[in-house]
């Protein structure tokens, strides 16, 4: 069997069992959000190879439903948080600016003292334009963050989040 074919086959595979784990689990596909839920940001991150997601109801206000952030794979979340799914609105901050060619959107939480910023930020102001997509995470006492940077463009839905979430200090 040629490389190509051989190559083929295997892409092939990769997807059929990855939409099948979907299915199987009742995710949204590339996603640690269930198909119940609104996927307010999601995306698989280069290293390691796990999905980074934002997950809500689909009835969120500022005083109804839940947020919650998962990152691992759809067969093991690693973290989800909080794992409680009452008042997670005042667990999160945002912070969202926007002018002519800067659009910077940024979600905080901290978790046992590390402090999580998901961070979707466009700069067209610079040359070439800039854009930052992904998770930061600063360890307590640590000046120095680790950035997990989103593969591909990730799925967003901030819609509402301004009157949702309280805002970043």
């Amino acid at each position: 069997m040629s490389a190509t074919i051989v190559g083929s086959l295997l892409v092939a595979g990769a997807l059929t069992s990855s939409t099948s784990a979907s299915q199987a689990t009742g995710l949204q596909v590339g996603t640690l959000c269930a198909k119940n839920e609104r996927v307010i940001f999601s995306c698989p991150i280069k290293r390691p190879a796990k999905i980074v997601s934002l997950c809500a109801s689909k009835d969120l206000t500022s005083d109804h439903g839940y947020l919650q952030y998962r990152f691992g794979l759809p067969e093991k979340i690693e973290l989800e948080f909080p794992q409680e799914r009452t008042g997670t609105q005042q667990k999160f901050q945002y912070s969202h600016y926007f002018r002519a060619q800067v659009d910077m959107t940024e979600i905080g939480f901290t978790v046992n003292g590390y402090q999580y910023q998901i961070t979707d930020d466009y700069n067209g102001e610079e040359k070439p334009p800039q854009t930052v997509q992904g998770v930061t995470v600063t360890a307590p006492g640590k000046p120095k963050e680790v950035s997990f940077v989103c593969r591909i463009k990730p799925k967003a839905d901030y819609g509402d989040l301004q009157t949702v979430l309280p805002a970043a200090p």
